[in-house]
């Protein structure tokens, strides 16, 4: 079985499929992992165990190699947004991006430092030059307390703009833990009230483009 399908899959299925294709890790290490295969010797875990970390390592360092000499048509093959199992490579993308994240907590380079260097030479590769520079910001805030009567009048008088991120993504949590929560009905009802939504934003695009037209007449 290839990495694609004729079908879609979801994340999981084509990550979890038996007859998957040896990427850093063999069918027999993901039979390991998940459990599926448990008749090992403590011996043979260690074994299995010290292999897996030294393919691991090795991985990481094949990165050099690949971001350094791997073609552009390859790589832009691999991460192709046209691809039937798209939804599972970003699966497969966040988790990765998680697991550094866990992974170089505590490490002597902090996990932003090297996002922010990796970006940058990124950015360079992309113009041609050590002199493209860029800043990345990265910062970990965890979701706090919110004051659900504030958010709530913000709402209710179309304050919308005064909503912070942290506010919104608190606010979609509890609404969707919330007894009264159907994603049925709200997945129905949203999209009726989409189409009109967009037609609203689609004017306010037209009534900006001319306004803009008239100003450099």
């Amino acid at each position: 079985m290839s990495d694609q399908s004729d079908e879609k899959e979801s994340p999981n299925e084509l990550a979890y499929s038996a007859d998957r294709d040896r990427g850093i890790l063999t069918p027999s290490d993901r039979e390991y992992l998940i459990g599926r295969k448990s008749d090992y010797t403590e011996h043979s875990k260690k074994q299995k165990r010290n292999r897996i970390r030294r393919r691991l390592r090795n991985a990481i360092l094949d990165f050099t190699i690949l971001f350094e000499h791997l073609e552009d048509r390859d790589r832009e093959t691999v991460f192709n947004p046209d691809d039937d199992a798209r939804d599972a490579y970003t699966r497969g993308i966040t988790d990765m991006l998680a697991f550094l994240h866990l992974g170089t907590m505590g490490y002597y380079t902090p996990f932003k430092d090297m996002l922010a260097q990796g970006v940058n030479k990124a950015e360079q590769e992309l113009a041609g030059s050590d002199y493209r520079m860029v800043t990345v910001d990265f910062n970990v805030d965890p979701v706090g307390r919110i004051d659900v009567d504030e958010v709530i009048d913000k709402l209710e008088f179309g304050d919308f703009e005064d909503i912070t991120d942290e506010e919104l993504r608190a606010f979609v949590r509890l609404l969707a833990e919330s007894g009264d929560f159907s994603a049925t009905s709200m997945r129905s009802e949203m999209k009726e009230q989409m189409s009109e939504f967009i037609e609203k934003v689609d004017a306010a695009t037209e009534r900006r483009d001319q306004r803009v037209e008239e100003l450099n007449d």
